[in-house]
């Protein structure tokens, strides 16, 4: 029998933002790549993104409910955001402010 995970770790806490922060990248990327006709980041680095959200993800299903695109990511293969909701209001503003700042030349914008 596995044992209770203390969900409140500092450890925890810390593979919780990495997930929050893999899927804002594949939610953003996806919706510049999809609906703005952009790319940013190249294949290879949104492959690296998407495998490691997918393994985090299998690793540690009871750090997944994070209130940020639960659903849209219950699933997530890493084989393709389109299916993500890109039209959200918030992951377009996102998109765009980043597309903007790229353009810029605003420091790191990925």
């Amino acid at each position: 029998m596995a044992l209770p995970i203390d969900t409140t770790s500092e450890e925890s806490q810390k593979i919780k933002e990495k997930i929050k922060q893999r899927r804002t990248q594949m939610l953003v990327h996806s919706c510049l790549y999809y609906e703005l006709n952009e790319n940013i980041v190249d294949d290879a680095t949104w492959q690296k993104w998407a495998d490691e959200l997918r393994d985090l993800q299998k690793e540690h299903p009871l750090l997944c409910q994070l209130e940020f695109f639960d659903e849209a990511f219950a699933r997530w293969d890493g084989s393709t955001g389109h299916h993500l909701p890109l039209r959200d209001p918030w992951v377009m503003n996102r998109a765009t402010q980043l597309l903007e700042a790229k353009e810029k030349g605003y420091g790191s914008w990925l």
